[in-house]
Parts: structure tokens; sequence; C-alpha cells
């Protein structure tokens, strides 16, 4: 993963999470970079598409509160970078 700058490429910093809008962003980033839509996305993970949605667009679902709850408790923070698997 690149920006691009001039004549040169320097890659992206990976995203760190920290709220459910951190990582509503980066879910819209790899999707998008990965030229899906959400329906597409959707299917492929098994969700309802308005989930997918949701969670882009940085709801706090019961779900994200749990795990951001546990996140918190142990100190810890989510990074998320494109994986090469």
């Amino acid at each position: 993963m690149t920006t691009d700058l001039g004549d040169r490429a320097v890659p992206r910093q990976p995203f760190r999470i920290y709220t459910p809008a951190s990582l509503g962003d980066a879910i819209r980033h790899y999707r998008t970079e990965a030229g899906l839509t959400q329906a597409q996305l959707a299917e492929a993970a098994g969700l309802q598409r308005s989930y997918l949605s949701e969670l882009e667009n940085g709801k706090e679902t019961e779900q994200v509160r749990r795990l951001f709850r546990v996140l918190r408790q142990l100190g810890v923070r989510i990074t998320l970078e494109k994986a090469d698997w």
C-alpha cells in the first residue's frame, strides 16, 4: 500500500483503531482499495450489507462496543495494515 508523492511512492501507514469511526474508515479504505462494493464484501463475509454500512459509518454496535471494552481493559489497540496473504 503506497501513497503517491510526486514521482515516488511512499508506503501508507497502518490504520490505528481507537474508535468505531476509525474502524469504519479503515474498513471502507480497504474495501474500496480491493475494488469491492459493500454488497460484494458483505456477501463474501456473510454479513448484511446494512450492517457493513453501519460499521463503515462508525456506528458503535454492541459487538464493536464489547471489542473496544476488552481492548481498553487490556491496554491495547488494534492496528490494521494490508496483509500479504
